[in-house]
């Protein structure tokens, strides 16, 4: 496939157009020639010189992020980001980035695919954002402790940036945003969740999320959306036939 095709295959399915209102992302191809061939894709979290060594280590054409290299204004080429765009072009390995389409997808979205997860049922959007909606909020199956909820998640109590129990020990309503997400904390008291999920920890929310009494998990912003990018991977092999993988690189935060 050429990447342009490929291009337009990832604006359909995860409607990367709709949100570039309200997207400081550049989403789309950030670097690459759109008449390149492409044969095999890499995805992963973060733009990083990391990631890019791992994709071409694999001899990838495309590599696929949810945090690309810009970000709606203008950059200079020096340091680091020189770096970076000079090993991309040096290695002809093009770059694909999509932020807030891959957070808001109801199928393949991170959101998504933690609320399949944990086998939501009445799944629903939430969690405003510039007057969009891109977290799920849902009913699990029946009451489960915190714990058992951070089970089906892979994250632990240690793992995470932060766990506030602070609500009721049995919990059945949830609403996910993922990433850097705290102030929509405020919407899942307002909603009555019983708990809220999202990555980056908020030292100002810990009070309210007690005097409020909800539970709150920050499961960490990486561990949060590795889900969009590692689904979307599965999802291009099987409709392109195209080899793809998911370069995991843990930040721990």
């Amino acid at each position: 496939m050429r990447l342009y095709d490929i291009d337009r295959y990832f604006r359909d399915v995860i409607a990367i157009d709709e949100l570039s209102a309200i997207d400081d992302s550049d989403n789309g191809i950030q670097v690459g020639r759109p008449s390149a061939d492409i044969s095999r894709v890499a995805f992963a979290v973060d733009a990083c010189m990391e990631s890019f060594r791992r994709a071409a280590s694999w001899n990838a054409d495309l590599i696929f992020v949810h945090h690309g290299l810009f970000w709606g204004r203008s950059v200079m080429i020096t340091g680091g980001h020189y770096e970076r765009l000079k090993f991309l072009i040096d290695n002809d390995l093009a770059l694909f980035a999509a932020h807030l389409p891959l957070d808001r997808h109801l199928d393949i979205g991170n959101n998504a695919v933690m609320a399949n997860k944990l086998h939501l049922s009445d799944v629903e959007p939430f969690g405003e954002y510039h007057g969009v909606k891109i977290g799920v909020k849902g009913l699990l199956p029946r009451e489960l402790s915190i714990d058992a909820i951070l089970e089906s998640l892979s994250l632990d109590r240690d793992s995470c940036n932060a766990v506030l129990p602070f609500g009721k020990s049995e919990i059945r309503s949830v609403g996910i945003v993922s990433g850097g997400a705290t102030r929509e904390t405020e919407q899942a008291i307002r909603e009555k969740l019983d708990l809220y999920i999202t990555g980056d920890a908020a030292h100002e929310v810990y009070h309210l999320c007690l005097e409020e009494r909800i539970n709150l998990i920050c499961g960490g912003h990486y561990r949060t959306e590795i889900w969009g990018v590692s689904t979307l991977a599965e999802k291009l092999k099987q409709d392109t036939g195209l080899d793809a993988c998911f370069i995991d690189i843990p930040t721990g935060l």
